[in-house]
């Protein structure tokens, strides 16, 4: 009498797909890389790519609050007259998503992965954004108000000319929205891991 094979294991079978996206200072990539580590995923970050360009095209690049900056205020200028640098990154990030058990930190991947991924919005006030960012990168709220606005006035037009979404304003891909204005670190990590682990790893092995 023959036997039937062993199932193979959830983690082999269903490919674990994550994207968190939220506006500057909300506190999303860090959150990102805890849930990486946590559940032994990659991670993969939009930022961290466009950087890397940054840096290969001559600017000065740095890792924490570099965005905001007057280099990474001049690199967007750059994005803004040649499109095809965002695209080269979310043609890359989207090759990760397809390979499976990541975690992306992006602010297109929601919009741009169809039908697959869990996706979670990190929402924070402009006021808490600012003061995170001041305390970040050793200025006042007044000046991390400002250089966070022009930042992503900019980075929306980008985006709204390349795919036609509405970064902040559109929520329509997302499963989450978080609102984290009264949690710190810790607390946003141990809330996404319960959502992740109720609403994503449950539902996989209930479809197994």
């Amino acid at each position: 009498m023959s036997s039937s094979p062993p199932k193979e294991r959830s983690s082999e079978r269903k490919k674990i797909v994550i994207c968190i996206s939220g506006l500057a200072g909300s506190g999303k990539s860090t959150v990102a890389r805890k849930i990486a580590e946590h559940y032994g995923l990659k991670y993969y970050s939009g930022g961290d790519a466009l950087r890397a360009i940054a840096s290969e095209m001559g600017y000065r690049v740095s890792n924490r609050g570099w965005w905001e900056t007057e280099e990474g205020l001049r690199f967007l200028e750059e994005r803004s007259r040649n499109l095809e640098l965002d695209r080269l990154v979310d043609k890359k990030m989207l090759e990760w998503a397809e390979e499976g058990n990541v975690v992306l930190d992006s602010w297109t991947m929601p919009w741009l992965l169809k039908g697959i991924g869990f996706k979670i919005w990190i929402d924070a006030s402009d006021d808490v954004r600012a003061e995170r960012i001041s305390k970040r990168d050793g200025i006042s709220i007044e000046e991390a108000l400002k250089r966070m606005r022009e930042r992503e006035k900019k980075t929306k037009e980008i985006y709204k000319t390349l795919y036609g979404f509405k970064i902040g304003e559109d929520f329509e891909p997302f499963h989450v929205i978080i609102d984290v204005n009264n949690l710190n670190q810790d607390e946003v990590f141990e809330t996404i891991r319960m959502i992740i682990d109720n609403m994503l790893l449950r539902k996989n092995i209930n479809e197994e």
